[in-house]
């Protein structure tokens, strides 16, 4: 097989990083704000660089982020940002690690006006990638196609996270992730 044909299911099959985050995480439906607050963020990380460098350094990413607790982000000061910047165990970009406490406080905003990030993404739902797009660029930080692409299929918003023939993508459709009931609902 042509390396270009690769997906990520195949790249992902029994790696080290890849395959945990593949078999039990990416395409899941995911509510808790944490977790969202985390996966976007880390497809914020990962902008020009490599998913693989995201997973290694992700661990270290929660620590400097205190678990992507949306409350405690947010309250980051320019000391904080400072300490960021200094910490060689994460990705040390300034821009991204300040889009990360702007975004923690666009979620306090979504909270005050949809109780939590995930009823936000829900009462929003369907929206083609191009309106998801739009929608996130107004409110969020360091956006762009591919990482609000990537952020809503790792959470079972948009479809393509797995082929068909993939054996998780069987475990994420009885999930009943919102690209599914979006389907079921055009029929």
């Amino acid at each position: 097989m042509d390396i270009k044909e690769l997906t990520y299911c195949d790249i992902a099959k029994g790696h080290q990083f890849h395959g945990p985050y593949h078999d039990s995480e990416y395409g899941f439906p995911v509510e808790d704000e944490s977790l969202l607050f985390e996966r976007l963020t880390l497809e914020i990380f990962q902008a020009g660089l490599s998913w693989l460098i995201v997973l290694k350094k992700r661990q270290a990413l929660n620590i400097a982020f205190k678990n992507f607790d949306v409350d405690s982000v947010a309250r980051f000061n320019q000391g904080d940002i400072d300490k960021l910047k200094n910490d060689k165990t994460i990705i040390r970009n300034k821009l991204k690690i300040e889009s990360t406490i702007y975004n923690a406080n666009s979620i306090l905003s979504i909270r005050q006006s949809h109780e939590t990030f995930a009823k936000w993404l829900f009462e929003l739902s369907p929206l083609s990638k191009e309106e998801w797009c739009r929608v996130f660029k107004k409110k969020f930080k360091f956006i762009g196609g591919e990482i609000v692409g990537e952020f809503l299929m790792s959470i079972g918003y948009l479809k393509g996270a797995h082929h068909e023939k993939c054996p998780i993508y069987k475990k994420v459709k009885v999930l009943n992730p919102e690209w599914g009931r979006v389907e079921i609902n055009k029929l």
